[in-house]
């Protein structure tokens, strides 16, 4: 198969509209060809190409800043003298100065298919800046790597953040070039966009669901996404950084795991088991002990449970990482109910609110987990509407394995 660089790269004919405009492209660390050239030093070597400038998201172009609001600066790139414009430093959306010096702006940015995902935010970001300047966006696609399956609440209005640019919720199940469309219509935005598509991405395929594995190598998008199984976690255990809890920053398995000193997680395990079962499966969970050693409890023994998101217990349709997430909560809260459970800070640049209520666009989850009278019930009745609702509306946006019927109507 091929992703967006390697058909651009391949492809003159795709290139042709880029000649006589400069050219700027917004990569991270992830952002490589199939042969691992990073796609920055691939679209330099490009003779019909005039790369400009370029520019990282949260992270840095280099992914070296390990944590959430750690800013980068802009820089010359060494090699190719040009401008590296921050995403994540003084600003987050890209200010005039930025787009005066380019008039196509190249998305190379590999995604985890979550909503909280910054990447996808500042992509939203990009087009409403190309829009009031009439700049072009052309995302050059890559795969979801967990695939198409949808979960989790709405975003409310008013909730709004930089972990989220729209109302979906976590687990959306599209591409960035596909949000891309998505986005334009959500904020009527007149805006030049392509997408340059992959080729031969079958997003149910066995063995990746969305990630092509044994065909392509997964590189760390961010520096604690190391593998497509903390992928397949994430849209779940990325509400751990609204916690007390550790995510499993400061070890080898980053956002795969949780847990902390003053929890027992065998009894933890057990309680979901008895709770909610039928969030449980297509995944296996086991006790482990760890010592993280940076970020949250630092240095202290803590007791945790993986969650093991990897062959022979996968089963991609049945797994649901949002509603184990949401249930381990719920049992930490039924087995100690005093527990400080909620990390009060300032998270994405968002004051005043509780980081939990930012990660999941509202405070329901939060408000589900607390209430001794609310059941698993409960919380399906609040998110399944929401999640039909999102399967409706990212319909006609959808791009990979969709057929047309003979009433012209587009399905999956």
């Amino acid at each position: 198969m091929k992703f967006g660089i390697d058909r651009l790269l391949a492809e003159p004919e795709l290139r042709a509209p880029l000649k006589g405009r400069r050219v700027a492209l917004l990569a991270h660390p992830a952002s490589v060809t199939k042969d691992l050239e990073h796609s920055l030093d691939a679209l330099a070597a490009c003779d019909d190409i005039n790369l400009v400038a370029a520019i990282g998201p949260q992270h840095g172009l280099r992914g070296d800043k390990q944590d959430n609001m750690i800013e980068s600066p802009d820089f010359n790139d060494p090699v190719h003298g040009i401008p590296v414009f921050s995403l994540y430093g003084e600003v987050r959306k890209p200010t005039k100065a930025m787009m005066d010096t380019f008039d196509v702006v190249l998305v190379d940015l590999q995604s985890l298919g979550c909503r909280i995902y910054t990447f996808i935010t500042t992509l939203c970001y990009v087009l409403e800046a190309a829009s009031k300047t009439g700049k072009a966006v052309w995302v050059l696609d890559r795969p979801n790597p967990v695939g198409r399956p949808v979960e989790g609440l709405l975003l409310r209005h008013g909730w709004e953040s930089f972990v989220g640019a729209g109302p979906m919720p976590m687990r959306h199940g599209m591409t960035l070039g596909e949000l891309g469309l998505w986005y334009i219509e959500k904020h009527k935005l007149d805006v030049e966009y392509r997408i340059i598509e992959m080729q031969g991405w079958q997003p149910d395929a066995a063995p990746g669901y969305g990630w092509p594995l044994g065909l392509r190598t997964w590189i760390n998008p961010s520096p604690n996404a190391p593998n497509i199984y903390m992928a397949r976690a994430y849209a779940g255990t990325v509400m751990l950084e609204g916690t007390t809890l550790s995510e499993g920053r400061g070890t080898t398995r980053p956002l795969e795991l949780f847990g902390a000193p003053d929890i027992d997680a065998r009894r933890v395990i057990n309680e979901m088991h008895a709770t909610a079962p039928q969030w449980l499966q297509g995944c296996r969970l086991r006790e482990f002990w760890f010592e993280p050693t940076f970020h949250k409890h630092m240095g202290k023994l803590c007791n945790g449970v993986q969650i093991h998101a990897e062959e022979p217990d996968y089963v991609h349709e049945a797994f649901k990482p949002w509603r184990l997430q949401a249930l381990a909560f719920k049992a930490i809260r039924r087995l100690y109910p005093d527990y400080p459970l909620w990390r009060d800070f300032p998270y994405e640049y968002e004051h005043g609110r509780l980081a939990i209520d930012v990660i999941n666009g509202g405070p329901l989850l939060r408000e589900w987990v607390d209430d001794p009278a609310a059941t698993p019930r409960d919380l399906d009745e609040l998110t399944l509407p929401d999640e039909a609702a999102w399967l409706g509306e990212r319909q006609a946006h959808l791009r990979y394995g969709v057929t047309t019927d003979a009433n012209g109507t587009r399905r999956r």
